[in-house]
């Protein structure tokens, strides 16, 4: 049992002053207003949100992908040299650098994390002695960084909507149906060593890597748990299901598929209007991950009319070249503002701006995670967030200012503790374990770093 006490905390969408908590078990099991300084004393306490989409193998190659070959550069060409990367990939490496991923999504204030892993077979294809070795590998990771850990295997079958075979850094992905459904039991065998707040589900990659007459029979295999796939990322993969499926991504989606609040779709940054308020209505979040989709050219999501209608966001890294909840957010909102020429694009008139992404992220993060997080309220998981109102840029602020100062003018350097079903992994800015999983990544790390992604 644990008792922290709040300056500021945000109770049912409402900023409450003095407030007490006590955690028990990984969740909250009592809150008092007005109540005498005790405890673990904070400033401000939120809800902490869900990093809802992660490939975290990819954290390794952060920066090394940037340099321009003859040719122009596209999300084409960057996932040829994904898919040469990940061919050096060792189980041991890929535990060293998951942890690394968690271990800062933490300190950036993410609570917990959905991993959306597809790397589960060995460089030729084979698949391990253990089927399920590298969702253990994940599994292990989240045992050394604490964080409540959403594991997702993905289901990917083709390398198109044409059926082909998987070539290259593909073959590590693949599975059959019948295959898929025997690493699913591996990797619920490997949660079980975890904390009781973490969760399975399911991860149709896409409608080009998975046959359309299979794609339920993934989802019923998540057994209510989450359900996430890749959708309408970029415009060569609309067009290709266009011409194969003979409609846009999004509306063969919904028209063909039982879209309901189980569903995160990752990206959705090529819809029309109509389909935007469309998947909006069917009570599915949307996974953003605005820093990667920056950075590979995706295209920009229309949060304004997405959640004019009342859809869902959950906020992911998805490549991890920065993890950062607070810079997700900023782009998020300044990509509106670029697009649009305005400014504060998703405030409203009730809620700023950093008020407003911060409370959908938890609430979608909740959702999209299968953890039911995302408020804080008697006998939810204790993922929270504290953010230092001893910072100089946050003393002296209102509770929803200092909000919007830590997304549009602050970041990691102002979180001070964030619990993750109810365990206190990151104090006074730094995760408790820091030193040791940052070696390890580094170890591990050396020599893929060292290695050439030139074109």
């Amino acid at each position: 049992m644990e008792t922290l006490w709040a300056e500021q905390a945000l109770i049912a969408d409402e900023w409450r002053k003095d407030v007490a908590l006590t955690i028990d078990g990984g969740r909250i099991t009592a809150i008092a207003e007005g109540a005498p300084a005790q405890g673990h004393r904070v400033g401000l306490l939120v809800p902490a949100p869900c990093n809802g989409h992660s490939h975290a193998f990819q954290r390794a190659m952060a920066g090394l992908s940037e340099a321009r070959g003859p040719e122009a550069d596209s999300f084409w060409t960057w996932r040829s040299l994904m898919y040469r990367f990940l061919d050096l990939l060792t189980p041991d490496q890929v535990e060293a650098i998951t942890a690394m991923v968690q271990m800062e999504m933490l300190e950036a204030g993410f609570g917990a994390s959905v991993e959306f892993h597809y790397l589960h077979h060995q460089a030729d294809g084979r698949p391990y002695d253990n089927l399920a070795e590298m969702s253990e590998r994940v599994a292990a990771a989240a045992e050394i960084s604490g964080i409540g850990l959403t594991l997702l295997p993905v289901m990917y079958q083709y390398g198109g909507c044409d059926g082909r075979a998987l070539q290259g850094g593909q073959r590590r992905f693949g599975n059959d149906l019948d295959r898929y459904a025997n690493l699913l039991e591996g990797a619920k065998a490997a949660l079980t060593h975890l904390p009781p707040d973490a969760r399975l589900g399911v991860a149709p990659h896409s409608l080009r890597a998975v046959a359309p007459e299979d794609l339920m029979a993934v989802a019923q295999m998540a057994q209510g748990g989450p359900i996430h796939m890749h959708l309408a990322e970029q415009l060569p993969e609309v067009a290709e299901v266009e011409a194969h499926l003979g409609a846009r991504p999004v509306t063969w989606t919904l028209d063909n598929l039982d879209i309901d609040a189980r569903w995160s779709l990752i990206h959705l940054t090529q819809m029309t209007p109509a389909e935007t308020q469309a998947m909006a209505a069917s009570g599915a979040s949307a996974g953003l991950c605005p820093l990667t989709e920056a950075s590979l050219g995706d295209g920009i999501f229309d949060g304004v009319r997405w959640m004019a209608c009342g859809g869902r966001i959950a906020i992911g890294s998805d490549s991890n070249i920065r993890i950062s909840l607070a810079e997700e957010l900023r782009q998020l909102d300044t990509s509106q503002r670029l697009r649009d020429h305005s400014r504060a694009a998703l405030a409203t008139p009730a809620l700023s701006t950093g008020r407003r992404l911060m409370q959908a992220a938890a609430q979608g993060g909740g959702q999209a995670s299968g953890r039911g997080s995302g408020r804080l309220e008697i006998g939810a998981w204790a993922d929270l967030l504290a953010l230092d109102l001893a910072h100089p840029d946050l003393a002296g602020l209102a509770p929803d200012t200092a909000l919007d100062t830590f997304v549009f003018a602050g970041g990691q350097e102002m979180v001070r503790d964030v619990w993750s079903g109810g365990r206190h992994l990151v104090r006074d800015g730094r995760h408790i374990a820091r030193d040791t999983i940052r070696q390890s990544y580094a170890t591990a790390v050396a020599p893929l770093r060292s290695a050439s992604l030139t074109r």
